[in-house]
């Protein structure tokens, strides 16, 4: 299919929350959208090709990055939105905890990352965009999250780090960094608690990051960027 004058976003995580969020927000621009998670189903929208699949498997990471290119033709955004957080005391992690927060927080990003990378530098252009976490940079006694902070640490350090290496042939790398969004990840009861830890005292909505995401892919002068959207908590308590 030649679909050159249109564009391309693969958003992870794509089947709730955020990253149905970006589908929604990129295909409203005129993008094409390869929509990926575990749990994702047929979209009825032929601009959005779902595809099912486990990241953290390099095969599946693989597979939605030629996907995209069979289909549409061209990768030009990447957003790594799928992400896992489980917060608990540190000595109560188990193996089971860790192997899923790297697996889809670090091995996820890689895979798909490494996949994408070099049909963007064929093209000469292209944007990746991660999710980080604010607590990454304000650790918070009332939240203890030391695999989010190990692995979403690692994204945001090596989002400035790509940047610079790619930053003479075409490719930004920017990165999202929100405080605690109203997602299914956090179930409704916690949200009064949540709202808490933010200096605004409410929690930030999908559309607080979808935004943002607009605003970095419409930046072409910013990389290398962390954009804290977390109603001030990278500022102070």
């Amino acid at each position: 299919m030649n679909t050159e004058a249109r564009k391309v976003a693969v958003i992870t995580g794509a089947s709730q929350g955020i990253g149905w969020g970006l589908v929604e927000a990129y295909r409203k621009i005129g993008y094409a959208v390869v929509a990926t998670s575990r749990n994702i189903t047929s979209i009825d929208d032929e601009g959005v090709t779902a595809v099912q699949g486990d990241i953290t498997d390099p095969a599946a990471a693989d597979r939605v990055v030629r996907t995209a290119i069979e289909r549409y033709g061209r990768v030009d955004t990447l957003v790594n939105s799928a992400g896992v957080f489980i917060p608990k005391p540190f000595t109560d992690y188990t193996t089971e905890d860790y192997a899923a927060v790297t697996g889809v927080n670090l091995s996820g990003f890689f895979h798909m990352t490494q996949n994408v990378i070099p049909h963007m530098l064929a093209q000469g252009s292209g944007h990746i965009v991660n999710m980080t976490a604010s607590l990454v940079d304000n650790a918070d006694s009332r939240v203890t999250s030391a695999l989010a902070s190990l692995t979403k640490g690692g994204l945001q350090s090596v989002t400035k780090g790509l940047a610079i290496e790619y930053a003479t042939r075409g490719l930004r790398f920017n990165a999202v960094s929100p405080g605690l969004i109203k997602t299914p990840m956090h179930k409704e009861e916690t949200h009064q608690f949540l709202s808490e830890l933010h200096p605004v005292k409410r929690m930030g909505e999908v559309s607080d990051i979808v935004n943002a995401v607009l605003f970095l892919e419409n930046s072409p002068f910013v990389t290398g960027e962390i954009l804290h959207i977390d109603g001030g908590m990278s500022a102070g308590h």
